[in-house]
This record gives C-alpha cells, sequence and structure tokens, in this order.
C-alpha cells in the first residue's frame, strides 16, 4: 500500500511496503499515480551492497544503510541492529499510522505522519518492547529526506541576549550536526533549521523548514550520503542510560513539524503560523493580546506596594493593560542570592499582603501577572536547609552554581506536590491572570535517584504546567528562561507567550524577532520598549527605533514610568496607542520579511492581512547606509490589480517635517504627497526610500481603495 498525502500547496507520496520510506515531499502535482512510484527506484552504484538500500523514517543499518541510524540501543548487547518490516498500515485523510516489527529483536515501531491542511508535516516515531528483558534506547529519531538540490542550510544561534541570530552554510559535503546538552531548549541552538535551493530568499527559491517540538536536550543533523542523497534528522538527545524500556513500555520522539514552501522562507512561515494559530496556540478570551508593563527594570528587587500602586497608576495613564510583579516578592528575595523555592509571600514588604496591589491594579483596569521561577532553589533559602535533597544532582559531587541557584528534582513526588501546592495557594489566593514562568540556569548531572534525568525533569515541567492550566484555564503563562532559552513549539502546547530576550536593545531586537518570526508568529512573541538607556548593552536609542521595534509583537514596556521623563512618556503613550491601533492587523494577519537593497545597512518586515487589502511595514535603518540612496522598497503579499493609499504613520524627528521644517530634502516624492499606488507597482518597481540615520526606523501603511 502506497500512500499520498495532499494539501493545496504540498504533495508527500510515500512507500511503505516493505519498510517505510517518504519518497516525495514539495510543490503540489497535476496528477498523482501511486503505481509510478516503483520509478524512483535508483541505479545501484558500484562497489556498494548490491541491492538498492531504503532510506526509512527510521534509517537501519541492519539493512546496509551506513548513515546514521534512526535508533541505537540493545538488549544486554544484543538486538542491536533491527530491520523493521511493515506490518500494518492505516490512512485516514491526511494521517498515517504505520506499525513496523522486527520480530528477531521483538521491537516494535510505529510512525505517525499528519498533514494539516496549513501545509505542515508532524511526525513521531514510537518504539515498544516486546521482549521480557528490558531494552536499553541510546537515540530515536525521525528522519526526513530531501531532494539533492537542498544545497544550502539556514540554522539559528545565539548566547543570552542575543538569541535566534542566523547563519548558512552550503551543505555539499558531510553535513551539519547540531547539539544541545544544556538541558532546556537553549539561547545557544534553536531546534529549527531550514534547508534550499542555493541562494534561498524570503521571497524566493524551494526551501523546507523543520522545528524540533522539545524543551529538553537535542540533537539535529543535515547530512550528505556518498550518492549525494541528503536527510534531516531530529531527536531528543538522551544521556547515558536515560532510556530503558520494560517489556510493553514505548517511547515516542517528540513530534517533528515540517513544512514546504517553493516561494521562500516567507510562505514557508506563514505555513508554520497558521499551523500554530489553528492547532497549538490558545487564549482563554477573545480578546485583543494585552499591552504589558514588567517592574522588573523599574524597581528590580525594591519592592514598596505603596509606590508599587503609583507605577501602576502611570501605567494606566500610559495605557498599559497588564501590570506584572516581577521578581523580589516572596521570602527574603531581597537579591538573586537567595530565597528561591520559598513560595510564601515577603510579609516585610507587603505587610497587608499582595491584595492592596492587585485591588488597585484592577481599578486602573489593568489585568494583574506575578513573576514565578518553581523549577528552582537557592541554598540560602528555607527550603534547601529544611530538604537539602530536594535538588537535583549526583550525590557526592560539587555541582556548580548558576546564577547563585539550583534545581529541584521534579520527579521528586514530595517536590513536584511541594511546587503544585504552593503555586495552588498562590493563583488560588489571589486574583491573577497572568504568571511570567521563568527558569534562569542550565541543567547540571541531571540526576535523579542516581539515573541521568533531563527528559523526566522536562517531562515533569510539562505535566506541572498541564496541571494548572486544567485548573486555572483562564491564567495565561509565559515562557522565559533568561529570555529566550525555552522556546519551542512543545512548550507553546502550554503557554500563551515567549519572552524573545532579556535584551531590549531595539538594534538586536531587530535581529532576534526577525530571527523568531521564521516560526512564531507577532502574538506570542514578547516586545518591550525599554528604556533610553537599555540595561544589558547600555546602548542609548531613540524611542523611534524602540517604539517600533517593539510594535510588530505582543508590545509590553519594561520601566519605572513614575521616573521616566515627560518625552519618554509621551513616547510610551504614543507607541502604545500606534501597536494598539494596528494590533487587529498585527494579530491575525500574515507576516512577511522584504529583501531590501541594502541589506548589510537595513531590513524591513510586515505585516499583511489575510485577504491582502491593509498592511503596514517597519523600514530600520539598522547601520550607516552602505550608498548614499538606499534603493528602492518592494512590497510584498498585495492585490496587483488593486490600489493602495499609502500612509506614513512614524518618522524619526529628524526627517519629520512636523518636527524639523529643513526635513524635506530627505524625502522622495512619494512621501510629501498623498500617493496612490497599484500593488503590482509596489510588488515589483517599488517605493525609493529616504534618507535614514542609523538606529531609527519609518512606519508605513498600505489600505486598497
Amino acid at each position: 500500500m502506497n500512500c499520498h498525502l495532499r494539501t493545496r500547496d504540498i504533495d508527500i507520496i510515500l512507500r511503505t511496503q516493505p519498510y517505510a520510506e517518504l519518497c516525495y515531499f514539495g510543490k503540489r502535482l497535476q496528477n498523482v499515480n501511486l503505481d509510478d512510484i516503483d520509478m524512483l527506484i535508483p541505479a545501484v552504484p558500484n562497489s556498494r551492497i548490491d541491492i538498492d538500500v531504503p532510506f526509512t523514517l527510521c534509517p537501519e543499518e541492519g539493512v546496509g544503510n551506513f548513515s546514521t541510524p534512526g535508533l541505537e540501543g540493545h538488549r544486554n548487547g544484543k538486538d542491536w541492529s533491527p530491520v523493521f518490516v511493515t506490518k500494518k498500515v492505516t490512512k485516514k485523510k491526511n494521517d498515517i499510522t504505520i506499525i513496523s516489527e522486527d520480530s528477531i529483536a521483538k521491537l516494535r515501531l510505529t510512525s505517525k505522519l499528519i498533514l494539516d491542511e496549513t501545509g505542515v508535516l508532524q511526525c513521531q516515531n514510537s518504539l515498544t518492547n516486546l521482549g521480557k528483558e528490558p531494552y536499553q534506547v541510546n537515540r530515536l529519531s525521525v528522519t526526513l529526506p530531501i531532494p539533492e538540490r537542498a544545497q544550502e542550510l539556514m540554522a539559528f544561534s545565539g548566547r543570552w541576549i542575543k538569541e535566534f541570530f542566523p547563519h548558512r552554510t552550503k551543505i555539499e559535503h558531510c553535513g551539519y550536526l547540531q547539539e544541545n546538552r544544556r538541558g532546556r531548549t537553549s539561547h545557544e541552538y534553536f531546534p529549527g533549521m531550514v534547508v534550499g535551493t542555493d541562494g534561498f530568499k524570503e521571497q524566493t527559491g524551494e526551501v523546507w523548514g523543520i522545528h524540533l517540538g522539545w524543551s529538553g536536550n537535542h540533537r539535529i543533523q543535515v547530512a550528505v550520503k556518498s550518492n549525494g542523497k541528503r536527510f534531516i534528522q531530529a531527536e531528543a538527545l538522551y544521556l547515558a542510560g536515560e532510556i530503558s524500556l520494560a517489556k510493553g513500555e514505548t517511547l515516542s520522539t517528540p513530534w517533528l513539524y515540517a513544512t514546504y514552501s517553493n516561494e521562500g522562507l516567507n510562505k514557508m512561515s506563514q505555513h508554520f503560523h497558521q499551523f500554530l494559530r489553528q492547532n497549538i496556540i490558545h487564549f482563554a478570551n477573545d480578546k485583543p493580546r494585552p499591552v504589558h508593563l514588567n517592574t522588573w527594570e523599574g524597581i528590580f528587587f525594591d519592592h514598596n506596594p505603596d509606590y508599587i500602586m503609583k507605577m501602576a497608576t502611570k501605567a494606566a495613564q500610559l495605557g498599559v493593560e497588564r501590570f506584572i510583579i516581577d521578581d523580589g516578592w516572596f521570602g527574603k528575595r531581597d537579591d538573586d542570592y537567595q530565597a528561591l523555592g520559598d513560595w510564601y509571600l515577603d510579609k516585610r514588604k507587603y505587610p497587608k499582603g499582595l491584595e492592596p496591589v492587585i485591588k488597585h491594579v484592577k481599578k486602573q483596569g489593568m489585568e494583574f501577572g506575578i513573576w514565578v521561577e518553581p523549577e528552582m532553589i537557592s541554598k540560602n533559602s528555607d527550603l534547601y536547609r529544611a530538604h537539602p535533597d530536594w535538588l537535583l544532582e549526583l550525590p557526592g559531587y560539587n555541582q556548580p552554581e548558576g546564577r547563585h541557584q539550583y534545581l529541584l528534582d521534579l520527579q521528586n513526588p514530595a517536590v513536584f506536590d511541594y511546587l503544585l501546592e504552593r503555586l495552588n495557594w498562590l493563583l488560588g489566593s489571589y486574583d491573577i491572570d497572568y504568571i511570567k514562568w521563568d527558569m534562569n540556569r542550565e541543567i547540571v548531572q541531571a540526576g535523579h535517584e542516581g539515573h541521568p534525568a533531563v527528559v523526566g525533569q522536562t517531562n515533569a515541567v510539562y505535566r506541572l504546567m498541564d496541571i494548572l492550566q486544567e485548573k486555572y484555564p483562564n491564567v495565561e503563562i509565559e515562557s522565559c528562561s533568561s529570555g529566550g532559552g525555552r522556546i519551542d513549539f512543545e512548550v507553546l502546547k502550554r503557554t500563551q507567550r515567549f519572552w524573545a530576550s532579556d535584551s531590549n536593545d531595539a538594534l538586536d531586537r531587530q535581529i532576534i524577532q526577525r530571527g523568531m518570526s521564521y516560526f512564531f508568529p507577532p502574538e506570542v512573541m514578547g516586545a518591550h520598549i525599554g528604556g533610553k538607556t537599555c540595561h544589558t548593552t547600555y546602548r542609548e536609542l531613540d524611542m523611534n527605533l524602540r517604539g517600533l521595534t517593539a510594535l510588530f509583537g505582543h508590545m509590553g514596556v519594561e520601566l519605572d514610568p513614575v521616573k521616566e521623563s515627560a518625552e519618554e512618556q509621551k513616547g510610551f503613550t504614543h507607541y502604545i496607542r500606534l501597536h494598539k491601533q494596528l494590533r487587529p492587523l498585527l494579530h491575525s494577519g500574515n507576516s512577511v520579511r522584504l529583501d531590501v537593497d541594502d541589506s548589510a545597512a537595513m531590513q524591513s518586515y510586515g505585516v499583511v492581512s489575510q485577504d491582502k487589502k491593509e498592511a503596514a511595514f517597519i523600514i530600520a535603518q539598522l547601520a550607516l547606509p552602505t550608498y548614499a540612496l538606499s534603493g528602492n522598497l518592494r512590497l510584498v503579499g498585495l492585490l496587483a490589480d488593486k490600489q493602495y493609499k499609502i500612509e506614513i504613520l512614524d518618522l524619526p524627528d529628524h526627517i519629520d517635517p512636523k518636527v524639523n521644517s529643513h526635513a524635506m530634502k530627505s524625502f522622495p516624492k512619494w512621501m510629501t504627497t498623498d500617493t496612490t499606488l497599484s500593488g503590482d507597482w509596489l510588488m515589483n518597481i517599488g517605493l525609493p526610500l529616504p534618507v535614514l540615520d542609523p538606529a531609527t526606523a519609518m512606519l508605513i501603511k498600505v489600505t486598497a481603495k
């Protein structure tokens, strides 16, 4: 039985007998005859195995496949080279389940593929031990072949305050291997990448995008075999001895999400965004995403309820809709050296409790949120003094600190119950709408009862979030991990927002948010306007760039509004109002990134409404222009035969004639008059760009007449 999956853009063809092979994943074909699938059987190379070696969804060394196996494991040193033969295939619309077995090794492999109407393929392999003795699993992956013409790779690397920075490499020989062993999704290696035809861009080229939905350790490789064939392989990375299956037990890989586009990266992103919106992202209420104010950069650990209420009053006047108290409200948390784990209200700081503050916040018409870091413990804490054995560690070793803190062993039932009880107290006692769930350190020697436990710890975090979301369905959760250290599709099933980075530096945020946009839509991307001087880079940036950068996400502000100057407060109010004006478009439309003429110094992106009749675009000048003029900006995603009115919604002060009467010379002609142009013109000829100084931006809107 051969199988065919189809959407309006994509075809997938599989051979299922005698093995499960993905034979085609690409552009929708006009006609598909599954009887022709044997025409894809290749020639046999010289000086090799004398038959065609199938490249399956879980490649096996046992059939003569010399690339990385999809499964590595053993049963007391035996059954290490299985060969899985298809036993049963079940297909329902675009959902296929293939069950394969090795009767000698006593193992069952179940491969599940679901092609969503949005164009995203979900893949998962599951291994079941049918034998009496335990089976030790060293690795289990999902493998997808890609065509020989996919010769370029784009992956993402970074670190704290510098997440989602893209880099490219050719994949002509050998390949590319990415491993994350930090115990969380990680700032360094986001578990997703793109392969495509040489030189693929935002609007052109064939691309295959993949993402592994997993918040723990992972391994992803893109490899080239000696016969020229290519594949992507993704998996959770297991520590030595971490996974052992008893008889009847099953291990499943994380879901691998993949999509194809023959119109460049923008269409790939739109597939992922629509998939998330329809299948994973869930908001408790059908309401606009509320503008945040987070107190962290405003007061840090210095909590005074009367002053915080003044902050709330001022925040509401700026247009803020959700007010969040960050770290410092519990235990004796006066700095980051102590009190993690002591999830009891600090009566020194809040002698009357949290109720007066929450009541005041609600009276201002805002929602109330609070910061927590449940997975962590400080050794200088009441909890550690009472339960030193609750650490996630290997006994006898001196585990290094990370940010002056350690991890709790969430697989210990007593630990799990304690955290659940404390979070139940917090959410059950107070009128809380939102929690910022932080996770601020990497995992070293993750030991539970002496055994490696990154997988178990990750699943325990999921379980804790699941219980809370079920009990408090109207409470939103933000996934934060020193910024962007825990951002993936699996944790998004349990959360409603990501904190993209601890850096609010708008120049870096332009790159961070663009990188994140390849996989995630704006409404889950936390993007805040910080103070004039960034507290992580100490760079001073104008309100214009700070405001427009935060505009294209889930907007917030990170400051003390009481202490800000009148000029800064005016700026915050302006950009919050502008965000609210555009929010229905930004959080429902198709995100697009533009290929600009001066990509070394400028970037541009925007959101186009689903009916293509309305769009907003930012032009961000990140560095000194390469040339005296920056060329034409060609828009994307519009209707060619429609006439569009062009509005300038925001400009840097130095070229805004309302501020600087001598600025007109910086304007091209279209900016000095009421302008209407066709979609065809805007997408192919474009708009001459004004002269912008570095670290400035402008915002335009186009509306079909």
